[in-house]
């Protein structure tokens, strides 16, 4: 029996591993291991400065030493570390270490020497708009405000900006009301009632109502419709209110709501937001009683998210006429996404108009996607891959390997700092112009980073990069276990690329892990039906493992479902017991049945797959999609119902 090692042995393997690379780099690259393991540790006594002083990497060692220097360092030696280092992630990393150790010491003017604009996380944000206070305190209120007006609980470093413009009156009693509103709506009840401490006695009424509505939403109808000083809290209030009592009982809310609306003064956005959950809810549960409403109140309502649900019951009911008209409500940017066109063109084709269906396909065909080449499907003509080329000039392409960030990322991937490698790499391909990111892809490419590949195409959105979006990575394994299960090959390199874009080290927060997410449950189980030992979570890494396990998983899931793939992939993403449900009370066919899955996930997780796979299988014909076909004809005309289940 072909045995996987334990885990006791991968930790052995790895250990070996990791004491190895130094030794096998350079010695340059055996101090720099050292040196940054030491920096980190803040063992200064232990680097060895000679030894890396010219080395590419030295910024790392710098980065370290002078983060451990703050807030005592200068705003001056922050500034010319950022300069230093300006087309590297360190530079970002140092500046906001600086804003915070600045900020958590109280040092706001070498915050502002140092910061560029609005920092990223909340709790920088907070110490740059407190360091504002003085300088600009307009500023510094409105970007509190906007902090403030947060239902959940915020870092300790917004303290001190909120009791100042608490104190400035900034942030007065509305304000703290409305906070108090969204925290009961996050269900956020201590929040809730610390704010509710801060209220003076004019809001009492409110907080009574509150009270009320937290054991009984059916006394919405009966609570003041004034609430705080000049009716300014009823708002956030029945927002609120409504909010919980549309979840838990969506019929009895609407008709509480179209009692007590006619009533209420409260602004467009309080309005808004509670007609919009009714109309969700109300669609979302097929509460047939509440339609007539909902189909009033969409129109008003002019949400593209409400459109695009509301079309969707619409194919649910086989209301033809219905797609056509809520599809034309939408705006122009969703109508004409690919999608929208297809189902245009399916209702004009079942209502006998085929010069007007055709028409809507054909603007559908033009896209690279699902829906796309289902258009490309009803008109018999091949998909529109639209590939741009993927030369890059050779004279580039001899001085990428030289340029600053390159070397950096081979230099961190020398020292087993894999992570550290993509942050150079990745903020390289963000920032570099369209040819520099097409020498990176390319460089990618020559060196197997398949999953940097990968990548780099994302982050320098070259969409059309079609070989370097859908790289040849693990070809031979795919196409091994492909031919040993009898499973597509492309399907299964389709799976892989939407599961983990080629990181065979990828952990979902599920736990799923490696180039397909395996659950460990599940690779123990298929391997024990395999005759193979339990991997365990880190041999499930293994890129080879994990495709032969991966492969005869989804054969399971083929053979569940009478072969067909779009059943079972949708099985791999959200469970076969979810789509032996969604098949007994499904459309019968295809596009109606991928259209009513109700987990958007698992709707574009099916939808991605199958696009890729139609990718893969045009690549490996030299971009010719003559003869590739997006479904079988038997995933095409089939019924998907209870019949298409092996096991009745």
């Amino acid at each position: 029996m072909l045995r996987t090692p334990s885990f006791a042995s991968w930790k052995a393997l790895l250990t070996t591993a990791l004491l190895w690379l130094p030794m096998a780099a350079s010695a340059d690259d055996r101090a720099m291991h050292d040196a940054l393991q030491a920096a980190r540790d803040q063992r200064w006594h232990a680097i060895d400065q000679a030894a890396i002083e010219h080395h590419v990497l030295a910024g790392y060692v710098d980065y370290h030493r002078l983060k451990a220097r703050l807030p005592a360092a200068s705003p001056e030696r922050v500034l010319h570390f950022i300069d230093a280092h300006a087309d590297s992630p360190l530079a970002g990393w140092m500046r906001g270490q600086a804003i915070s150790a600045y900020g958590e010491a109280g040092r706001y003017g070498d915050l502002l020497a140092v910061a560029d604009g609005v920092p990223g996380s909340t709790e920088r944000q907070c110490h740059y708009y407190t360091a504002l206070l003085g300088s600009a305190p307009a500023k510094a209120a409105q970007g509190g405000r906007e902090l403030w007006h947060e239902g959940r609980s915020q870092p300790d470093a917004c303290d001190p900006l909120f009791d100042t413009l608490r104190a400035r009156g900034e942030i007065g009693s509305l304000e703290i009301w409305e906070r108090m509103m969204l925290a009961w709506r996050n269900g956020e009840t201590g929040l809730a009632k610390y704010l509710g401490r801060m209220l003076g006695p004019d809001w009492g009424d409110g907080k009574a109502a509150m009270g009320r509505l937290q054991s009984d939403y059916t006394a919405i109808t009966t609570i003041p419709t004034c609430i705080g000083p000049g009716c300014q809290g009823s708002g956030a209030l029945f927002a609120a209110a409504m909010h919980g009592f549309t979840r838990a009982d969506t019929e009895a809310a609407l008709e509480a709501w179209r009692k007590i609306s006619p009533h209420l003064s409260i602004d467009t956005a309080h309005r808004h937001s509670i007609e919009h959950d009714l109309v969700f809810y109300s669609l979302v549960r097929d509460i047939r009683q509440n339609r007539a409403w909902v189909d009033d109140a969409i129109p008003r309502l002019a949400d593209d998210d409400l459109l695009v649900l509301r079309t969707r019951v619409a194919l649910a009911d086989r209301d033809w006429h219905s797609v056509i008209g809520w599809i034309d409500r939408m705006t122009a940017e969703q109508r004409d996404k690919a999608r929208w066109q297809y189902w245009l063109g399916r209702a004009h084709e079942q209502l006998g108009d085929d010069a007007t269906a055709r028409s809507a396909y054909s603007r559908a065909a033009t896209e690279r996607d699902f829906y796309g080449f289902a258009a490309a499907d009803r008109l018999g003509q091949p998909y529109a891959l639209d590939m741009a080329p993927t030369q890059v000039d050779p004279a580039v392409r001899q001085r990428v390997a030289d340029w600053p960030a390159v070397r950096r990322t081979e230099a961190l991937l020398r020292i087993d700092e894999p992570g550290l490698a993509n942050s150079e790499w990745f903020a390289a391909a963000a920032r570099a112009s369209t040819e520099e990111a097409r020498a990176l892809a390319d460089y990618a490419q020559r060196r197997g980073w398949h999953a940097r590949l990968v990548q780099t195409t994302i982050a320098a959105k070259l969409w059309d990069s079609l070989p370097w979006r859908f790289p040849e990575a693990y070809r031979a394994d795919f196409m091994r276990w492909g031919e040993r299960t009898g499973v597509d090959p492309y399907l299964l390199m389709g799976i892989a690329r939407r599961e983990s874009a080629y990181n065979p080290e990828a952990l979902s927060p599920a736990g799923a892990r490696g180039l397909m997410q395996l659950m460990p449950g599940t690779a123990a189980t298929v391997s024990r039906k395999l005759g193979l030992s339990d991997p365990g979570p880190y041999g499930v890494l293994d890129p080879a493992l994990n495709i032969r396990l991966g492969s005869a998983y989804i054969d399971e899931m083929l053979d569940r479902y009478r072969g067909n793939r779009l059943a079972a992939t949708a099985a791999y993403n959200a469970g076969p017991h979810r789509v032996d449900r969604w098949l007994r009370d499904a459309p019968q066919a295809f596009d109606l049945f991928v259209e009513s899955i109700p987990f958007r996930e698992t709707r574009h997780y099916v939808q991605a797959v199958m696009t890729y796979r139609v990718i893969f299988e045009s690549l490996a014909r030299g971009g010719d999609t003559r003869g590739v076909a997006l479904l079988t004809p038997a995933e095409r005309q089939g019924q998907y119902d209870g019949s298409l289940l092996a096991r009745n």
